[in-house]
């Protein structure tokens, strides 16, 4: 479950006590909505079909595959499948080795989505061996889906360009600028993420 209304107030609020800039930009944009995805391996699976295609899209792929292989896409079902019967349902070369690398390490037990280390990093570390998923998916996982609060994706353009909106800042700030300047936001810099993306396409500011 990821940061409910209440935890994105709460950890919104203790950041903009100490930093005006957030203070002004929540009275102008208000609090965002909660970003909230289911947790385990499904969610994963959606992530790799939907990569590179627009949201219409991979939902069709993704109910094409359903059809084929049942609700929710079990993975020992998946592994079984036919190369060919995927490709039809839309699922390139490149996704089938990656959703395949998934299914693997769920069916042997070397990824355990209940079972996630405690520590973000650690987290992160089990999530990107999984082929084709990269640090920021592994986040946006951690975040929308378990509700982590201090994941901070410093490397997304568009909580750099929320920031830099927000900070008004001479320039979009780089990965590790981003980084530095949320240092002092922990534990609360989850809900900093979301309110930068809240910010982001908000003409008001």
């Amino acid at each position: 479950m990821g940061l409910s209304a209440g935890a994105l107030k709460l950890g919104l609020d203790a950041i903009a006590a100490k930093e005006p800039a957030i203070a002004r930009a929540l009275d102008v944009a208000g609090y965002p909505e909660p970003r909230i995805r289911a947790t385990g391996y499904a969610t994963l699976l959606r992530t790799i079909v939907g990569q590179q295609v627009s949201v219409a899209a991979a939902a069709s792929v993704w109910n094409r595959l359903e059809a084929l292989l049942g609700e929710g896409i079990a993975p020992e079902v998946l592994l079984a499948a036919e190369f060919d019967a995927l490709r039809a349902c839309g699922l390139s070369r490149q996704k089938q080795g990656y959703a395949r690398s998934l299914c693997e390490l769920v069916v042997a037990g070397t990824l355990d989505f209940d079972n996630l280390s405690e520590d973000d990093d650690e987290a992160i570390d089990q999530l990107v061996r999984i082929k084709g998923i990269g640090r920021w998916s592994a986040e946006i996982y951690l975040l929308f889906a378990e509700g982590r609060p201090d994941i901070w994706p410093a490397g997304d353009l568009a909580v750099q360009a929320g920031l830099h909106k927000i900070l008004a800042l001479e320039a979009r700030p780089s990965e590790k600028q981003t980084r530095q300047i949320a240092e002092s936001w922990r534990p609360h810099r989850g809900a900093a993420a979301i309110f930068t993306w809240h910010c982001y396409n908000n003409p008001a500011l």
